[in-house]
């Protein structure tokens, strides 16, 4: 079987690639040092423990495996920590980046998918993000995505070392058998805490912003299910395993909901209300993010199957029925 090292892959998207990875032939083998991924959740492959701004403990790795590919999802992904602490996201992100990108040209250029992010174009005033939006990232950590992006294609100039750069929209819902699901330390994501909220698990539910232009004045946002996002992955693996150049990706859906239809949606599946408090906006936070996702579809092969609300909703309201995850309040 082709080994493919998966970094983060204890994380919520590292988990369920590695899941899609094992179920399409692949060998999967987690490198994490579970600092923010659950080692429960490496059930396909196996665990080195190891942190990858140790570049020793990289390349140690990388000649016991002998991987084919390599997927690298460990990052630090907090957008209002990044604010308050941008150091430790330009070491683990960038410097961190910097080690795995090392460690894999000096074993032989093996090819990367890197998990970037629709941070790295900031706000932008158009109606649907194309991989030729402008880049203009408004936090350290959308930054610190952007800088591994513009690193790996130098790398690819330099050395030979291709890649492929996902940019993600809203990764959401959880696995349909149940195995996996979204467990965050710190959990910011709309979704889940309207989950949660309904649960009764959390009292600080908050909506942020209810007078944008949009149809019910919350904002829109592209949600695309996190299996999706895997399927996406092994076909970058794919692309890349037949020779495919470093090239630049978004994940989305090409539709948006709003919060609010999101929170109605929640309901729907819960059969009960979930409680909200109204809070202002938060500073550059556009009114829409829709993925345009043209280019992924033709050079990738990849469009999203499951990715519909109802199934993200349910798939996600099932987990958190199942486990009563509780996180730390969001940064």
């Amino acid at each position: 079987m082709t080994r493919v090292m998966v970094f983060g892959g204890a994380g919520y998207i590292g988990s369920h690639t590695c899941k899609e990875l094992s179920e399409h032939g692949y060998d999967p083998v987690t490198f994490d040092n579970l600092s923010e991924g659950k080692a429960e959740f490496v059930k396909w492959g196996e665990l080195i423990e190891g942190d990858i701004r140790n570049r020793e403990q990289i390349e140690a790795a990388c000649r016991k495996i002998r991987p084919s590919a390599a997927i690298h999802f460990a990052a630090y992904a907090y957008v209002g920590e990044s604010v308050t602490n941008p150091s430790i996201y330009y070491e683990n992100n960038v410097v961190g980046s910097l080690n795995i990108a090392q460690a894999l040209e000096a074993a032989g250029s093996i090819p990367l998918i890197f998990s970037s992010s629709c941070a790295t174009y900031g706000a932008p005033d158009v109606a649907r993000i194309a991989e030729t939006t402008p880049q203009v990232p408004i936090n350290p950590y959308g930054r610190s995505k952007l800088m591994v992006e513009h690193m790996l294609e130098d790398f690819a100039h330099a050395y030979g070392l291709r890649s492929v750069s996902l940019r993600y929209f809203n990764a959401a819902g959880g696995d349909v058998a149940g195995q996996i699901g979204e467990a965050h330390r710190v959990e910011t994501h709309l979704i889940p805490r309207a989950i949660l909220s309904g649960m009764g698990v959390i009292e600080d539910f908050s909506v942020f912003g209810t007078d944008f232009d949009t149809p019910d004045g919350t904002a829109i946002r592209d949600y695309i299910h996190v299996t999706d996002l895997a399927r996406a992955h092994v076909a970058a693996c794919d692309y890349l395993l037949k020779g495919g150049a470093t090239d630049q990706f978004n994940l989305g859906v090409g539709k948006g909901y709003s919060v609010l239809e999101i929170i109605r949606a929640v309901e729907g599946t819960l059969g009960k209300k979930v409680p909200f408090l109204k809070a202002a906006r938060r500073a550059g936070d556009p009114a829409m993010l829709i993925a345009d996702g043209t280019k992924a579809k033709s050079l990738l092969g990849f469009e999203p199957t499951n990715s519909d609300l109802g199934t993200i909703v349910n798939t996600a309201a099932a987990w958190h029925l199942a486990h009563q995850h509780k996180p730390n309040r969001p940064i």
